[in-house]
């Protein structure tokens, strides 16, 4: 088989929304240094809606992304916290894959801790194909052509016989 067609993990990004809430950004903060190891960053808004009271560069959240080794490791941890059960509507199109964990006391290794309260975390898997640089690079960038892309099918595979992932209709 042609190595260039292998798939492969890009990154893993965990993400926790908080919205006004500061305390629970705070908490968020700790809990994803806790579950990564590495220091997260926080977003912010970009937007003004009045109705929920957000203003432009008021933090809303904090995500960190993991790559390479430290993020397969951490994926499979992740899974088994879901039990390695995805549906069908948590890939997208471009190969994708979005899910959530509802407490992270869920995740094994990790045990409560009361500072931090009960929470959940938002998990964004990106996956690629060597030669996927062409689209990011600074010179001669290019579009990922179409027989290259990775669809929603090829991506439920990778995810079955890599991590044993067990994929159904809606949960």
């Amino acid at each position: 088989m042609n190595r260039m067609r292998n798939i492969r993990i890009e990154k893993v990004t965990l993400n926790i929304g908080a919205g006004k809430d500061q305390a629970k950004l705070e908490k968020g903060v700790i809990l994803l240094g806790y579950i990564s190891g590495r220091k997260p960053i926080k977003t912010a808004t970009k937007k003004r809606i009045q109705e929920w009271g957000l203003r432009p560069g008021l933090p809303i959240g904090c995500k960190v992304t993991l790559r390479k080794k430290s993020a397969d490791e951490l994926l499979a941890r992740l899974l088994d916290a879901r039990d390695n059960k995805l549906s069908d509507s948590q890939f997208d199109e471009n190969g994708n894959i979005s899910f959530g964990i509802h407490e992270y006391i869920d995740i094994p290794g990790l045990k409560y801790d009361p500072q931090i309260g009960i929470m959940g975390i938002e998990v964004c898997v990106t996956l690629e194909r060597p030669g996927f640089r062409i689209k990011r690079r600074n010179l001669m960038q290019r579009k990922i052509p179409k027989r290259h892309r990775i669809g929603k099918q090829e991506s439920m595979e990778y995810m079955k016989n890599k991590y044993d992932v067990k994929v159904g209709g809606e949960e």
